[in-house]
């Protein structure tokens, strides 16, 4: 199973996030994520054995205990790219407010997971929605242009759990399952 432990956006944030893919639709070369899945990735676990997924489950309410983050509102908005403006393979919105509350639970499941066996992360976390995906540098120029110039309020939520969550991979693109709910409450 490949898995990730997320916050996802809720379905009304959908379509404010095609909206703002839509102002890169003249950007050639980025591969679009689906609105409906949007999603803060807070730690990606990779391919996982069925067999561990007790001990995952366990660690992963034991890292949300640890993080001590009560329910919290989350604002999305804001451009940014992966890793520079110079070299784009990932374009994003980020998070306004929440993005502390989002960093503890990222530490607590980054501790608990790497003490698991799982591979830490090889760089800092920035809380953030993957928008699109750059796949050849032709619209490179108008990304960077967007970036710079925009500044785009997404929305706000309430932000109650983490997700545990399957990503099977089809010609489609990814298709996403949760295989479990942990409440911050």
């Amino acid at each position: 199973m490949r898995l990730f432990v997320s916050v996802d956006l809720p379905d009304d944030l959908a379509e404010p996030v095609a909206d703002l893919q839509e102002e890169f639709a003249d950007a050639s070369g980025l591969n679009f994520t689906d609105p409906e899945q949007a999603h803060v990735t807070v730690k990606f676990l990779g391919d996982v054995e069925e067999d561990r997924l007790p001990a995952l489950r366990r660690e992963l309410a034991a890292a949300v205990a640890d993080a001590g983050v009560d329910p919290f509102t989350a604002r999305y908005g804001g451009l940014g790219v992966f890793p520079s403006l110079e070299y784009i393979s990932v374009v994003w919105f980020g998070v306004e407010e929440g993005g502390a509350e989002l960093t503890r639970l990222h530490e607590a499941v980054e501790e608990r997971t790497t003490a698991m066996g799982f591979e830490p992360e090889s760089h800092d976390f920035t809380p953030h929605v993957t928008l699109a995906r750059m796949e050849h540098a032709g619209g490179k120029e108008r990304v960077q242009e967007l970036v710079r110039e925009r500044d785009p309020t997404i929305g706000e939520t309430r932000v109650d759990e983490l997700r545990l969550t399957e990503s099977t991979l089809t010609p489609d693109g990814p298709e996403y399952a949760t295989v479990e709910r942990f409440s911050l409450e």
